[in-house]
């Protein structure tokens, strides 16, 4: 490449949400992109023709969505609440609830189930198939070390990241226990566990501009091969800055991965080199949350003041 510019930083959808984006998912079958905010709602999207396509009211903050399939999804609310939402009908119901709010939520197409992780310390598991009424939805609860902050998904894995820097490795066809137990390679907080989607690994990032590259499989040669690396960061007059690095997405097909952090900055890494690729020109805000489109064409980017310095008008 011999051009210096960074890539531009996109095209801006109209109708965005009225507060902090939460996270952000394309559609595993079309450009179709869901968005949760902590203005309450949760939006459905078609990014290719930047059109609103459906807005959802929840009864508090909603901190993580996840699509079903192309007419429906899933929520996870700060009321402690699972919702189900159908966008054909602009309709949902409640799935379930936690003790206290639920961070995180996944769909699993190797299950068929809805994977809750909350702030109450348990991931539950839901069949949203169960007719209404949590009894019949609710296929387990599983208790975690700490309050959930983060989960990922690949195949029958399922990786999940909590307080305390604690990581569980669960098969979902057993979850009786986790296969692995493992402690974050970084010294500081967890932000952000994905996958890898050749399903050997994950990415783990943390809140002091670091991300590590860990493997499930404990031979060896395989933990020889995990490292971890500085990112997000810049020296101003003789000191490191470092930037909590809040969102990680895998390219669906070529398997490099992009970081964003609260410096506004989102890198492209090529993991297998150890080689940052490019990085994009720099958004407004912190990186919240980020989303590639099923075939790598696209990729979601929320830039939304993350509260690293605390209230700000």
């Amino acid at each position: 490449m011999t051009s210096a510019q960074p890539p531009a930083p996109g095209r801006e959808l109209s109708n965005p949400p009225t507060d902090g984006i939460s996270n952000l998912r394309f559609s595993n079958h079309s450009d179709h992109l869901l968005v949760s905010s902590w203005d309450k709602t949760v939006r459905l999207y078609d990014a290719s023709a930047d059109s609103l396509r459906g807005e959802f009211m929840h009864g508090g903050p909603v901190l993580d969505c996840c699509f079903h399939d192309d007419s429906s999804g899933f929520s996870a609310s700060a009321d402690n609440t699972v919702r189900r939402i159908v966008f054909s009908h602009g309709k949902e119901d409640i799935l379930g609830r936690h003790d206290a709010p639920v961070r995180c939520i996944e769909y699993s197409y190797a299950a068929g189930q809805v994977i809750t992780g909350s702030w109450d310390k348990t991931l539950k598991c839901w069949d949203p198939r169960g007719a209404s009424g949590q009894e019949r939805t609710l296929v387990g609860t599983y208790p975690q070390p700490e309050r959930v902050y983060s989960l990922s998904l690949v195949g029958n894995r399922l990786v999940v990241a909590t307080a305390g820097r604690q990581v569980n490795v669960y098969d979902l066809r057993n979850m009786s226990q986790p296969e692995q137990r493992r402690e974050s390679s970084l010294k500081y907080q967890t932000r952000c566990v994905r996958c890898y989607p050749n399903g050997t690994g994950y990415a783990l990032s943390s809140v002091e501009g670091r991300v590590a590259m860990e493997f499930f499989d404990l031979s060896e040669a395989s933990q020889a091969k995990k490292y971890a690396f500085k990112c997000h960061r810049k020296s101003e007059a003789g000191r490191d800055i470092v930037y909590p690095v809040n969102a990680i997405a895998f390219h669906p097909v070529y398997g490099t991965f992009a970081t964003g952090g609260c410096d506004g900055f989102v890198n492209v890494w090529d993991g297998n080199n150890k080689k940052r690729l490019y990085q994009y020109s720099k958004y407004p805000t912190s990186i919240a949350a980020l989303s590639f489109s099923r075939d790598g064409r696209l990729l979601a980017v929320a830039s939304s003041y993350t509260f690293e310095e605390g209230e700000k008008p």
